[in-house]
């Protein structure tokens, strides 16, 4: 009898393990179904090939005027090496084995966050002028009324008034 009992014991985990494996596939496969996550990686796809643009428009637009502002400086040419020696260019300095603060790249990674930040923003915004627009919030039913006697607030399915206790009607 001992025996058995435990056999049906193991039998009933099993049973109730293949159960919750079957139950988790089944929502791992309605989450997969669903379109969030189609639309998250199309965002990710989207998002990876706008990040190239803005690089290209930072570097390719943007910090050349910067450079010609400030006296044709080219911002990426601009580190510090800390080793103590001279090097022509961050390259150089990174070949040599030289450790290197590179302020220059720094600062155009900084403009390239700003203008993607100052984009989603903006998009953002937009979106929710869209919205606004298209989605008008029904106004909540109420849950109060004003006593037509006293005029205090109640509970809208008073049939008496609890501020002077006159009889509503309903």
């Amino acid at each position: 009898m001992h025996l058995l009992s435990f056999s049906i014991a193991r039998e009933n985990r099993e049973y109730t393990e293949r159960n919750k494996m079957k139950k988790t596939l089944s929502e791992f496969k309605d989450f997969i179904a669903r379109g969030n996550v189609l639309d998250m990686a199309v965002g990710v796809i989207v998002g990876g090939a706008f990040g190239k643009i803005v690089t290209s428009l930072v570097n390719d637009i943007v910090m050349p005027l910067i450079g010609l502002i400030l006296g044709g400086i080219d911002l990426t040419k601009m580190y510090l090496a800390l080793d103590g020696k001279t090097y022509s260019n961050p390259v150089e300095a990174a070949e040599s084995g030289a450790p290197i603060l590179a302020y220059g790249n720094f600062i155009q990674n900084v403009i390239d966050f700003l203008i993607i930040a100052f984009v989603i923003f903006m998009a953002i915004k937009q979106i929710g002028k869209l919205k606004s627009r298209f989605v008008h919030e029904e106004a909540a039913a109420p849950t109060t009324k004003k006593c037509p006697y006293c005029f205090e607030e109640m509970n809208i399915q008073a049939t008496r008034c609890p501020h002077c206790t006159a009889e509503l009607e309903k």
